[in-house]
């Protein structure tokens, strides 16, 4: 596990040393005439701080990286897709980042990633630590998938491929259209947005946020490609989906122009004090969520994938320890398990709690534990 994680950071961190100017398509976009990508500065890492996150994932005592038996997932069969109600809001997270929502009737996935490893070289990947709740075969036809951006973790090629018949619309931030070209995507099922941009299909709307992020799949093409969280508003109802980024006060002005909404799915996993610049940890992923003004509060970018030192559960203890603490709606759900969603409250199908801590008896050793108060 730990040369697979060495040799995915060197493929993809080694990249980040490199500077190089943004070169989108769309020369009368905003980010590319500006030259700037991130509200806060995020710099990009140098060889001597690559060096160092390398020695250490070679050298610091890690622990609880994987489960000590397997996660529970609750399978997602398509005739519970179906039967999800029409005028409500439903949500299942799928892992990771991947995220299935059912709105007017109509499914939506957001940065899907399919494939059982991460990285350039499938074989030498990081392994997924979970099963997956359905296949791409037995998903509904897609209407919109949102990519945030292009790191290995949220566009994934392999499921691009397979996925791309399923899928009538595709956004990306700007510069990442030509990749899901590449991948078989037909262009005419691409729309590129700006940050702040808007796109309208029939009652729902699309809007590309800032985060402050970076991007990059190779050793030359850093920061190319645009990154972006996203704002979904249909009707009454308002989703926001972070992306990856570091916390600053762009939050509060997302909220601001486009809060409350009914449901946050923000990014809670895989920090370190190495890139706390372009990640975010629980206590600013909550302080973000209040930010946007947010009602519910989904913890993702865990639990999936071991993409940095701290125990996989950490990220999930943390933030349910810190929402409880601070009275915060929380939905943790079980991996593939629907939830239906309804003018700011929840209700399970199965009717079991949104916020039980299914991670705690997996963990293989007590050396970590939050204590409740």
């Amino acid at each position: 596990m730990r040369l697979r994680k060495v040799v995915l950071l060197v493929l993809i961190l080694a990249g980040c040393a490199q500077t190089s100017r943004f070169t989108f398509q769309h020369n009368d976009a905003i980010q590319y005439k500006a030259g700037i990508h991130n509200h806060s500065a995020v710099a990009l890492p140098s060889w001597g701080g690559i060096v160092n996150i390398i020695q250490r994932y070679m050298f610091e005592t890690q622990y609880d990286q994987a489960p000590s038996k397997p996660i529970p997932i609750s399978k997602l069969m398509p005739n519970q897709l179906k039967a999800l109600p029409n005028s409500k809001l439903s949500v299942a997270r799928l892992g990771h980042s991947t995220v299935l929502l059912k709105i007017n009737g109509e499914f939506w996935l957001t940065d899907p990633v399919f494939s059982e490893s991460l990285g350039p070289v499938y074989f030498m990947g990081v392994s997924r630590l979970h099963d997956i709740p359905i296949s791409i075969e037995d998903l509904p036809e897609i209407t919109g998938v949102l990519i945030s951006h292009n790191h290995y973790d949220h566009l994934d090629a392999k499921t691009i491929r397979a996925l791309h018949p399923k899928v009538k619309h595709f956004f990306v931030p700007l510069g990442n259209g030509q990749n899901l070209v590449d991948w078989g995507v037909n262009p005419h099922k691409i729309t590129e947005l700006d940050w702040w941009e808007s796109k309208k299909l029939g009652e729902l709307t699309l809007t590309a946020t800032p985060a402050n992020h970076i991007s990059g799949r190779i050793l030359f093409d850093q920061n190319k490609a645009l990154w972006s969280s996203w704002v979904i508003q249909y009707k009454s109802t308002s989703i926001f989906f972070s992306g990856d980024g570091g916390y600053s006060d762009i939050f509060r002005q997302i909220g601001e122009q486009y809060g409350p909404f009914d449901l946050t799915i923000m990014e809670n996993g895989a920090y370190d004090e190495s890139w706390s610049k372009e990640h975010m940890a629980p206590e600013e992923t909550l302080q973000a969520h209040q930010d946007l003004k947010g009602r519910i509060l989904m913890p993702v970018h865990n639990s999936t994938f071991d993409l940095a030192f701290h125990p996989w559960y950490e990220p999930l203890a943390n933030i349910s320890h810190l929402a409880k603490v601070q009275n915060i709606n929380l939905l943790t759900p079980i991996i593939g398990e629907p939830y239906i969603l309804n003018a700011g409250s929840l209700e399970n199908i199965d009717l079991i709690a949104s916020n039980i801590r299914w991670w705690d008896e997996y963990a293989s050793t007590p050396r970590y534990k939050i204590t409740e108060k």
